[in-house]
């Protein structure tokens, strides 16, 4: 029968905590000396599972089962924000090899092919989601030469320094990867408000990010009447009103948006503001809402420069990323899995963070399945998971891999 064994569990992911712990988080930034040394504790890791393993060219971590295919790729990533957490993440990379263990070990089950991947960069140190790229054929090579990090360190010598820049690059291998399960936490707080213990993940939201700039015109803090006064600063503040009131008639349960950075010119207490800047996000699973809230931000802008002093202009902050729907019938064997070990403790929902399966689901069937975050709290040192949480995602994850690979094989 198979079975996970929790103590191992557990004790990989707080050994995987060690490296770079920071009171009770973490700081594991892609490709630093501490992250080469975590993946070069996964390759071990991977190893002593019965895969095939080793670092690529781009940093990814990557251990192949030498069951012949089809096989199921499970993966998340290791890299952590500046202030991280100790699960988002490598809860995912430290379940796909557990699952690996518990697959070799269970005799119904053995001859099934897992292989597990910690991509690099998910959390954008250099560039985003570099890892799972490169994977999957993206031109990386153009990140590689131009992206630096937060301290001006190119990426191509970040992968010198770290030894790896000539190890070749792992790719998708099509006849044999069918299917990508990505487990992680939650990093919100829908399922614990809601006394569920799982969520199966029906698709990872789409992102608008805008920049607005309202111009008006600098002047005495002091000496200039309020009547008269083209206070950029001011028109801003007000317009976010304005737009929070048009989302609110757009949006449902799951939409949300913010305004992350506000920057006001020159930023004295002296001076009426010139100019405001400010930085919009939006998210929501359905893409017709985003171009709906976009459409509805366009008249919110041409109603406001048609009342006011104030001029405002929009542009695109970031390329937009379109919502990713999860592969219906791998939900399916999530849910199944899900039911029979927790009945009634969890539920459907949206990814509302970005992860690498959207860039894996392009190309092959793809799911993701979530276990609470305590608090609802993520990208803190905070982040915490309640260890029967961990342990009951890890059983269902199991489950269901095995499911889908007796499936793929049905099929082969």
């Amino acid at each position: 029968m198979l079975k996970i064994n929790p103590t191992r569990l557990l004790n990989d992911l707080n050994h995987l905590r060690t490296f770079g712990a920071t009171g009770p988080g973490v700081v594991r930034l892609s490709l630093s000396a501490t992250d080469m040394t975590a993946r070069r504790w996964l390759v071990d890791r991977m190893r002593d599972a019965g895969l095939d393993a080793s670092i690529d060219g781009v940093g990814t971590v990557f251990g192949r089962s030498r069951n012949a295919g089809p096989a199921l790729l499970i993966g998340s990533h290791t890299d952590t924000q500046p202030t991280g957490g100790w699960l988002d993440g490598a809860l995912g990379v430290i379940y796909g090899i557990e699952i690996a263990r518990a697959l070799a070990e269970c005799e119904e089950t053995k001859h099934l092919a897992v292989d597990v991947a910690s991509w690099i960069d998910e959390e954008g140190t250099f560039s985003g989601f570099l890892g799972s790229r490169s994977f999957v054929g993206d031109n990386v090579d153009d990140a590689i030469g131009h992206a630096r990090d937060r301290e001006g360190v190119l990426l191509a010598d970040a992968l010198a320094q770290a030894g790896i820049a000539d190890a070749p690059r792992v790719r998708i291998d099509e006849a044999r990867h069918k299917a990508y399960l990505e487990p992680h936490i939650e990093q919100g707080g829908r399922l614990e408000a809601g006394g569920k213990s799982l969520g199966v993940v029906t698709t990872i939201v789409g992102i608008r990010e805008l920049a607005l700039r309202f111009t008006g015109q600098r002047n005495h803090a002091g000496t200039t009447p309020m009547a008269i006064r083209r206070d950029a600063g001011a028109a801003l503040v007000a317009f976010i009103a304005r737009m929070d009131d048009a989302f609110k008639q757009l949006a449902d349960a799951d939409t949300v948006w913010t305004v992350g950075r506000i920057e006001l010119d020159p930023g004295s207490f002296s001076v009426v503001p010139g100019r405001a800047d400010m930085y919009l996000q939006f998210r929501d699973a359905d893409p017709a809402r985003l171009d709906a809230m976009e459409r509805a931000l366009a008249t919110l802008i041409d109603a406001f420069n048609a009342e006011n002093s104030v001029h405002v202009e929009v542009s695109t902050s970031e390329p937009p990323e379109q919502p990713v729907v999860m592969n219906s019938a791998l939900q399916t064997h999530l849910a199944d899995a899900a039911e029979a070990l927790a009945p009634g403790q969890w539920e459907r929902m949206p990814s509302g963070a970005s992860h690498d399966a959207q860039v894996i689901a392009h190309h092959v069937p793809a799911c993701m399945l979530f276990v609470p975050s305590i608090g609802g709290v993520s990208h803190d040192f905070i982040e915490d998971t309640d260890e029967a949480h961990i342990v009951l995602g890890c059983e269902v994850a199991a489950r269901a891999a095995a499911s889908i690979l007796h499936e793929l094989n049905r099929h082969s």
